[in-house]
């Protein structure tokens, strides 16, 4: 552990504020100013299809200009993206807000490499719990996400414009804190052999497609009962203090385990967490489907947070045995944008079923991408015949 390290794990928590407080209200807000209700979470999709255009241009930006430099220039994209959609939210202009969730996709994409970033600041045998710890610093989203959205919501005459104002402030805290962070130089560029195998070859490897399947499906599991949590609720009849405690736990439950997933993927090996994660998946969705009361939201969503985080902690361990220093841009950006893309899908597969099937379809949809998850492990576990550590 180290000041950087520190400064990273808070900047990790500013991100998910950003990244908990869209979930929060995107889906509501899009409810009230779409035309048609399975249009309610097109906002919550721009925010990673954004997410998934931006990745290729943060990839060139991050060899272009250095970790730091590319990081603040998420946080200007966040900052002014924020403003945006405040103004599409009072002038009640859908397409405005969808347009300024796809902006700021772009620092979506830039805040989904701190985790990366976050093994070059400790030796190399650290790393597990270097990025095991970064990504815990979601725990501020989780405390501060859910409450700033309820907090908010009427602090202005439209609903959660306050909200997206307050999110701007939080960019700007955002790039204070990136400014007091060193990142060790990127590794001198090579020619030949040394520059770093092509992308093809790189995604090839087993480790890679494991990895990249663990953390798209994963996330993209995660997100499409996440996009769906407030709007479900809210056909339930449940005030949106409700919602706004299931999403903080669901988000504790996401990001607390960072203090002790690298302990245990040392222990017990990647691939072997991971599985525990798709158990905890599993469980969040037979919770799920026994019933609509608060406690059962809460619980399922608690499960699926954890398992979420196994899972996603141990395919970005994964996926760093998979290629070399001088080849991390690349793949980090075609691990990154698989998992957009995968999000992208579910966050419109969430609105329009939780409007059109109702919650317990919405989980059912849940369990073949989850059983595909399970396969890939098994299938790299059977190849290496040992946990891969």
């Amino acid at each position: 552990m180290n000041r950087h390290l520190l400064l990273l794990t808070l900047a990790q928590g500013l991100f998910l504020i950003n990244n908990v407080t869209f979930i929060a209200i995107n889906g509501l807000v899009g409810l009230q100013l779409a035309r048609f209700g399975w249009m309610a979470t097109l906002p919550v999709m721009g925010y990673v299809v954004g997410g998934a255009l931006a990745a290729p241009l943060v990839a060139r930006s991050q060899a272009r200009y250095g970790r730091k430099a590319s990081f603040q220039i998420g946080l200007v994209v966040a900052l002014g993206s924020a403003l945006l959609a405040a103004w599409a939210a009072a002038a009640q202009q859908f397409w405005v807000l969808v347009l300024a969730t796809v902006i700021a996709g772009y620092y979506n994409a830039n805040g989904q490499l701190y985790r990366f970033a976050a093994a070059e600041l400790t030796p190399a045998d650290w790393r597990e719990k270097a990025v095991s710890l970064v990504l815990a610093g979601g725990l501020l989203g989780a405390v501060i996400g859910p409450n700033l959205a309820a907090w908010t919501r009427t602090l202005l005459p439209t609903p959660f414009v306050g909200a997206y104002l307050a999110l701007a402030g939080v960019a700007l805290l955002g790039m204070a804190v990136m400014a007091l962070i060193e990142f060790p130089p990127a590794p001198p560029k090579a020619t030949g052999a040394a520059a770093g195998r092509p992308l093809g070859e790189i995604m090839r490897q087993p480790v890679f497609i494991v990895a990249t399947v663990g953390a798209a499906l994963g996330y993209g599991v995660m997100n499409l009962l996440m996009a769906a949590t407030p709007l479900a609720m809210q056909v339930c009849g449940f005030d949106f203090k409700d919602t706004a405690l299931v999403l903080q736990w669901h988000v504790i439950g996401m990001f607390a385990p960072g203090f002790f997933t690298g302990h245990l993927i040392k222990r017990f090996g990647v691939l072997s967490i991971m599985g525990v994660g798709v158990a905890l998946n599993f469980l969040c969705v037979m919770i799920a489907l026994s019933g609509v009361d608060l406690h059962q939201f809460l619980i399922a969503l608690l499960l699926l947070g954890v398992g979420w985080n196994f899972l996603f902690t141990g395919a970005t361990t994964l996926a760093l045995s998979a290629y070399r220093p001088e080849e991390k841009d690349r793949a980090q950006a075609a691990i990154n944008f698989c998992v957009f893309a995968t999000m992208a899908v579910t966050s419109f597969a969430s609105g329009a079923l939780v409007t059109t099937q109702g919650w317990a379809w919405l989980n059912l949809g849940s369990l073949p991408a989850l059983l595909l998850v399970g396969g890939a492990l098994i299938w790299l576990g059977l190849r290496r015949r040992v946990p891969v550590a």
